[in-house]
């Protein structure tokens, strides 16, 4: 099914970032990539995820996209589908859940973020997964999600020696 072209050093003309809810992780990864690229982009970027449920991005991830140059306002959340999966040419999962759904609901394999630009075979985890109970501690969860956010913003150009 599908084509692995991140396994194949094959050209790349698409890549679509696959997150949990596509609110903070893809979408950040997403955002980095376009702006790094500007209005000559001859490829296509975009962000999907794997149980989206109707929410807003939450104003931390919108204040820090806006931060960096990126307009968040045209954002709409995406369910991965079939159809999304069959268009890329190199999906990147930012965590491991991302990887197993793609594989098992498409067979298609997906890389982690940080294994295409870092070359490190560790995901990106979700603030719940960090901090389970971060409602506790707002400052604390912000800072976290600032911090992802920011290396996601940094480290995501790296995928542009994989683009034609």
């Amino acid at each position: 099914m599908g084509r692995d072209d991140s396994q194949s050093g094959g050209n790349v003309h698409s890549v679509l970032f696959v997150c949990t809810a596509n609110i903070f992780r893809s979408v950040t990864a997403e955002y980095a990539l376009k702006v790094r690229l500007g209005s000559h982009r001859s490829c296509v970027v975009s962000s999907a995820g794997i149980h989206v449920t109707p929410q807003p991005m939450h104003d931390w991830v919108a204040a820090r996209l806006r931060e960096k140059g990126a307009d968040p306002t045209t954002h709409v959340q995406r369910q991965l589908t079939g159809e999304l999966v069959e268009a890329a040419d190199l999906i990147v999962a930012m965590g491991r859940d991302h990887q197993d759904f793609i594989r098992e609901q498409f067979g298609r394999e997906a890389p982690l973020f940080n294994q295409v630009c870092l070359g490190q075979d560790k995901p990106i985890l979700d603030l719940h997964e960090v901090m389970p109970e971060w409602a506790a501690d707002p400052e604390q969860a912000r800072a976290y999600v600032w911090s992802v956010m920011d290396a996601i913003w940094v480290t995501a150009p790296a995928i542009l020696s994989r683009l034609r």
